[in-house]
């Protein structure tokens, strides 16, 4: 286990000003009475509107480093509902880590394992026992590793099993349906410097047994994003990308890449297009429902007017 100390130095400085106001009386009148002093007029505070946020309460609040310091750059975090410090990271090439107070300490769970590139982490909203994990890192740089599939934490972490899709190679993201620990969704991108037909949107229904490729292009194109909208899990959001790594060049967009809706937990899916979404040569599509409004969905999309693939490095 990894301990951090982390020093803070407080200082605090209190000054008082005492600032008195003195009205000078005028000498009083003949036959008449000294006039009372003149009152400093006081300013009313102005109440805060309802629903805003007062930043003084944020003021004093900053980012600092907690570590761990091994894997180099990190794509996957997860929070656990109900347990504010807990949560699991991954590392592009280090790992997974948990800690359970808040950052202080954190403990390597995947040292075990053959590999050690992490995509994506989920943790079930209905059994915080069960953790999945997707490896290989989806950022699909010159030195990018791969990973080996789907693997499966039965108790919180502690181990670990590969559920399949051994041959997906990259994971962009995967989610848990809060209602059902055994059903799971997976942007699998796919090799990244070849073609291979192990790519697309999965599902499993048994908590990895078996899946079902649901939503898919072609050799060349795989899943980047998958998102459920937070008051239905039966409505589902996914992208797929076509990408290509060589070592002497990176290619994004395609044909293939798109963004699509389902409306029965990932089992079917629509190609979503027109209506104010960009036309031409789309490439990586991130996508996000808000948990205030569904009616309001996010996409970040690479977009391009040239009929080839885009170059973007």
């Amino acid at each position: 286990m990894l301990t951090f100390t982390l020093r803070f130095l407080f200082s605090a400085a209190l000054v008082s000003i005492c600032l008195t106001t003195f009205a000078v009386s005028p000498p009083p009148k003949e036959g008449g009475q000294t006039p009372s002093p003149t009152k400093s007029p006081t300013a009313t505070p102005k109440p805060t509107p309802a629903g805003a946020i007062d930043e003084k309460l944020f003021s004093g609040m900053r980012w600092r480093q907690i570590g761990p310091f091994r894997g180099g750059r990190a794509l996957a975090i997860e929070g656990v509902p109900g347990e504010p410090d807990t949560y699991y990271f991954g590392a592009v090439a280090g790992g997974v880590w948990k800690t359970t107070d808040g950052g202080q300490n954190w403990m390597p769970l995947f040292d075990k394992e053959d590999i050690s590139s992490i995509g994506a982490i989920a943790v079930a909203p209905s059994d915080h026992n069960v953790v999945y994990t997707g490896t290989g890192e989806a950022a699909i740089r010159g030195n990018t590793t791969y990973g080996t599939g789907i693997y499966k934490s039965i108790d919180a972490g502690k181990t670990w099993k590969n559920v399949g899709l051994k041959d997906s190679h990259q994971i962009g993201a995967l989610i848990v349906d809060p209602r059902n620990a055994d059903v799971l969704l997976v942007a699998a991108l796919g090799h990244a410097f070849g073609p291979n037909p192990e790519r697309g949107i999965f599902r499993t229904a048994d908590g990895g047994k078996t899946w079902t490729k649901v939503l898919s292009k072609d050799e060349n194109t795989g899943g980047i994003d998958v998102v459920f909208d937070p008051h239905n899990p039966n409505i589902v959001f996914a992208s797929l990308w076509q990408a290509r790594r060589q070592p002497w060049f990176f290619s994004s967009g395609g044909a293939g890449s798109g963004l699509y809706r389902s409306e029965d937990n990932g089992v079917t899916w629509k190609h979503l297009e027109g209506n104010g979404l960009p036309e031409g040569i789309l490439g990586k599509i991130g996508v996000a429902v808000s948990g205030a409004d569904s009616n309001r969905v996010y996409a970040i999309i690479h977009r391009s007017e040239r009929r080839r693939l885009v170059p973007l490095g």
